[in-house]
């Protein structure tokens, strides 16, 4: 492999590994006799199928591609096997190839959704970016989710609906409500509210008072006595200023609180 197909190989991993999905290097480490590539070739399979690179295309990949798919689904931390072309995959050449199959697997990261994409969601957006969590942030307003880094972690919605982008949301998700008022936090509350078991964390950006008044309107809006208590307003831990990066700290510190509480510090 050349020293600049090792470079895209490098760049290409490391996306991977930021991502959620689990997947299999796979490199040709041995060849005997003829074969449709080189010792060093090198391919990145997930579920959804080839990643990145070749191990020698046709029916050789698609037999490598069928196991490194069947190792994702076991679990299968390593594989090393030996081929056959002529007689293991159907093919005219006589030569045998080894492979190396390793699964990097991914850990299930933590769900965070941001509703909004003002001055805190800017910052809280890039402190999580620093965690092993997969974000997605909800806004009606397309300049402000533009100025969101770009990231395979980071997924960006725009909706003037933002209370029916709830129910799209993965179980155990932590929620997190900064929009840009009153208005438009109250109806994504709401909504989260009623399916108030399926998540893990949910809060709201405010005050004392502002967390009365959202009390009030749930009841209003036929949630039960039961779960009216179980949003954080104000969000976040006990410290800090006012500053948007300093309460996005403090919002930070209360998801990871309150998830090492729920799952232990190593289940996730």
């Amino acid at each position: 492999m050349s020293k600049g197909n090792f470079e895209d190989f490098l760049s290409a991993l490391t996306h991977l590994k930021e991502g959620s999905k689990s997947f299999v290097v796979i490199t040709l480490v041995k060849q005997l006799g003829s074969s449709p590539q080189e010792v060093g070739a090198r391919a990145i399979v997930s579920s959804d199928g080839l990643e990145y690179g070749t191990v020698g295309g046709g029916k050789v990949e698609n037999r490598a591609i069928q196991e490194a798919k069947r190792m994702i689904s076991a679990k299968e931390r390593y594989l090393f096997t030996d081929w056959n072309l002529q007689k293991d995959i159907g093919m005219t050449c006589g030569g045998v190839v080894s492979f190396f199959f390793e699964l990097f697997e991914k850990e299930h990261p933590f769900h965070v959704a941001v509703f909004g994409a003002g001055h805190i969601s800017q910052e809280l957006v890039r402190l999580l970016l620093k965690l092993d969590c997969q974000i997605v942030c909800i806004d009606p307003r397309q300049e402000w989710l533009n100025k969101l880094p770009s990231s395979p972690k980071l997924t960006t919605r725009l909706t003037d609906t933002m209370a029916e982008e709830v129910h799209k949301l993965p179980a155990k998700s932590f929620v997190a409500i900064m929009t840009m008022g009153h208005g438009t936090d109250l109806p994504v509350l709401i909504e989260t509210m009623k399916q108030r078991d399926r998540f893990s964390y949910v809060g709201n950006v405010g005050s004392q008072q502002k967390y009365l008044r959202l009390k009030s309107d749930l009841q209003h809006a036929g949630i039960d006595n039961d779960t009216l208590g179980k949003f954080y307003c104000p969000m976040g831990e006990d410290f800090g200023g006012n500053a948007p990066i300093e309460i996005a700290f403090s919002i930070v510190a209360q998801i990871l609180r309150t998830r090492d509480e729920i799952f232990g510090k190593t289940d996730l």
